[in-house]
């Protein structure tokens, strides 16, 4: 039977999992269209920076969080001159560590498929006066909508496994930032197996019903691509 704690991790977990895949998507779509729209090496080194994370040990990308957001980093004393709150150890911190974190797992399935388009789209757009903003939400949005859709579904699902940027940047404070994993990891830590089994086998459920709702938008993706 899960406990006050265990649902309030849950529930932290969810808001924590919707505001990210919120945030990255509205940040995420234009990002992954405009790295889409040519390879310069500005774009290029643009687009590593937003890919680290896939590759960047998570508790390495904690701890820089951690000084920059600080009170001894450049955004901690800039916080602290506008008399604004510390984001360590808060649920905006923990939204920000997400949202770069999980950032790549939203712009590369837009940026494959907005270079998968190409550019018929837009010229159709623009034959009939349609204008940049407008040809991008009106003609490129719907055809890529199974790319936003597995977007949202690989940033929300990433958010909710996250682990080590939670326990650098979040801490371990109940009904604030302790997350689902957090609770997995201090039934775990207590020696209270029989608790963790009950998390950790609903993020197994959670984990295999993820990868079913990818695979049924891949065919969607495959349709989109032997279109163009």
């Amino acid at each position: 039977m899960l406990t006050y704690e265990d649902w309030s991790a849950i529930r932290i977990s969810l808001k924590l999992a919707a505001s990210t895949t919120a945030i990255t998507l509205i940040i995420g779509a234009p990002l992954a269209w405009w790295l889409s729209r040519g390879e310069t090496w500005f774009r290029k080194l643009c687009g590593a920076v937003v890919t680290m994370p896939l590759v960047l040990p998570p508790t390495v990308m904690g701890f820089y969080l951690l000084v920059f957001l600080g009170p001894n980093g450049p955004i901690g004393r800039l916080f602290s001159s506008l008399g604004l709150r510390l984001l360590p150890f808060t649920f905006s911190g923990l939204v920000t560590a997400s949202v770069l974190c999980s950032m790549p797992f939203v712009v590369q399935p837009l940026q494959n498929a907005f270079e998968a388009l190409g550019e018929r789209p837009l010229e159709a757009a623009a034959t009939l006066g349609a204008g940049p903003l407008d040809a991008f939400l009106t003609v490129i949005v719907p055809q890529a909508r199974p790319a936003f859709l597995t977007a949202a579904v690989m940033g929300f699902a990433h958010t909710i496994g996250e682990f080590g940027v939670v326990l650098m940047i979040g801490g371990n404070i109940p009904d604030v930032t302790r997350v689902l994993s957090m609770q997995i990891y201090i039934y775990v830590e207590n020696i209270e197996y029989a608790r963790a089994h009950v998390l950790a086998g609903g993020m197994v459920v959670f984990s295999v019903v993820t990868m079913l709702i990818l695979q049924m938008l891949k065919p969607k993706r495959e349709r989109l691509n032997r279109s163009l």
